[in-house]
């Protein structure tokens, strides 16, 4: 018995997911450009740009899938395509879950 998902569950799923990213990016008040260093990209800057190059690699995965489909991509393009995705989903999980490592870290700390 397999489980299906519709490609619009997915596709609407990329797109709630690039909402939030937008958002998250550009908050009402930007605390950000006070901490910033002048000359490079904040972390929060650069966090952004990360999720949502995992978002794009979704589209794409999902568009190759609805190609694949269709009869018009290759297998082989759509298997890397998925590969590409699931790495780019374990290393933005991985960086997250360092992330509360180090925060629970420094909460631990004794002032």
């Amino acid at each position: 018995m397999a489980i299906t998902t519709p490609f619009n569950a997915a596709a609407a799923a990329y797109g709630n997911a690039s909402r939030l990213v937008n958002q998250a990016a550009k908050p009402s008040t930007d605390l950000t450009a006070l901490a910033a260093p002048s000359g490079g990209n904040s972390f929060a800057d650069m966090l952004a740009q990360q999720v949502q190059g995992v978002v794009d690699n979704g589209k794409v995965s999902d568009a190759m899938a609805i190609d694949m489909v269709n009869g018009k991509a290759n297998v082989v393009d759509m298997v890397t395509a998925l590969s590409e995705t699931e790495i780019a989903i374990e290393s933005m999980v991985t960086v997250r879950d360092r992330v509360i490592s180090a925060y629970e870290e420094i909460m631990r700390m004794p002032i």
